[in-house]
């Protein structure tokens, strides 16, 4: 049983997986789990510099039926309902990957499990810059680990799930979205350090403000495994390097490189950590409507120094702020996906139209806006 009463979306999502398992083996599961999408508040691209992160989770899921078996399945609702099926899990590729690759990476990480048939359904937006490969390998980690009886404390699988991103994948992310999906409580933004995965639960009530979050899906989708995420992540490990020290959490706040683009790069990431503890001063006393600001620098210098936005995102950011929003800033890796806009709840409607009016008149596809609540981490549902 979950050691939590599971989110009721958690468990529609998970009975549609159970439904596909059942269609695809003509048998029960031996249980059902999910883990969620994220935004993240503010700390962008500073998790693979050791730096300072704030994500919550998002009510969207990624659900997995699974049962121990004889041989690796791979089952998914997505498109027509593909079945994978693999003797070994070398080599698996498309979207199996991201299920075969956590089970390698627990292998890898002395966690051993074995075969598995495994059936997904998820509603996380895919390419909307809000995690939905993390909430995939999030869920499965956790019915493996359930499955093959091994206990594992969040952190680590945190950091295991990252390595299935990295190293099987091919992503070059940083561990902020396994983090968020496995760590987030409902109700609450999860300030966390990246260099230790220390973390603090902090209080997020906006409606007991009046305040609402927008998120804004461009309908751009991102690409994580691009050459363009990886290049942002080699400046920074070459700045620290150029620095003499192991990373660019440590780089001192004045410092100054000859390579202009270098010094770009490391000032986000410093300015960024700053944005990151200001905001939790400020959450800590219950005035989230003074983060505004902070949230607007952060996409100025994620659009201006890292160089990461897109016109999508420029174009939400831009209308969301015309229209009234307290603040707003682009969320995720970048080059399209998500944006988010800290509105007072009355001016919701007035801020959406006008994102989706900006985008019509830019000739850009029409984006889904949605109000977000900081949802339940990953858990087993059944």
């Amino acid at each position: 049983m979950p050691a939590t009463d599971p989110d009721p979306h958690a468990l529609e999502l998970a009975e549609t997986a159970a439904a596909a398992f059942r269609d695809a083996h003509g048998e029960e599961p031996d249980g059902l789990w999910a883990a969620p999408g994220r935004v993240n508040l503010i700390g962008e691209h500073t998790d693979y510099n050791d730096g300072f992160v704030m994500p919550f989770a998002l009510p969207f899921y990624a659900a997995v039926a699974a049962s121990r078996a004889e041989e690796w399945s791979f089952h998914s609702t997505y498109g027509n309902g593909e079945t994978v099926r693999a003797t070994e899990l070398d080599g698996v590729e498309g979207w199996a990957a991201y299920l075969a690759g956590t089970a390698w990476a627990l292998n890898e990480s002395g966690f051993p499990v074995g075969p598995a048939r495994i059936a997904l359904h998820s509603d996380v937006p895919v390419g909307g810059g809000l995690s939905s490969s993390a909430a995939i390998e999030c869920a499965v980690l956790i019915a493996l680990a359930d499955l093959y009886g091994h206990e594992i404390d969040r952190g680590e699988a945190a950091r295991i799930a990252q390595k299935a991103e990295n190293e099987y994948v091919g992503a070059p992310t940083g561990v902020l979205d396994q983090s968020a999906s496995l760590l987030c409580e409902a109700g609450h933004v999860m300030f966390m350090d990246c260099r230790d995965l220390s973390r603090e639960q902090v209080p997020f009530d906006l409606a007991a403000e009046g305040l609402a979050m927008l998120v804004v899906d461009t309908q751009a989708p991102h690409r994580h495994a691009d050459g363009e995420y990886a290049a942002r992540r080699a400046d920074c490990e070459e700045a620290a390097r150029q620095l003499g020290v192991a990373s660019l959490r440590d780089a001192p706040r004045h410092a100054k490189l000859d390579d202009d683009q270098l010094n770009k790069r490391m000032h986000h990431v410093v300015t960024e950590n700053d944005r990151v503890l200001k905001t939790v001063e400020i959450l800590r006393t219950g005035r989230v409507a003074g983060i505004g600001d902070l949230l607007t620098a952060s996409h100025v210098s994620l659009r201006d120094d890292y160089e990461v936005s897109s016109i999508e995102l420029d174009t939400a950011v831009d209308a969301a702020i015309g229209a009234g929003a307290l603040g707003a800033r682009m969320t995720g890796g970048g080059f399209g996906g998500s944006a988010i806009a800290l509105v007072e709840a009355a001016a919701a409607g007035k801020v959406e139209d006008a994102v989706i009016s900006a985008a019509a008149q830019a000739g850009l596809p029409v984006p889904r806006v949605f109000v977000a609540r900081a949802a339940q981490g990953a858990h087993r549902v059944r």
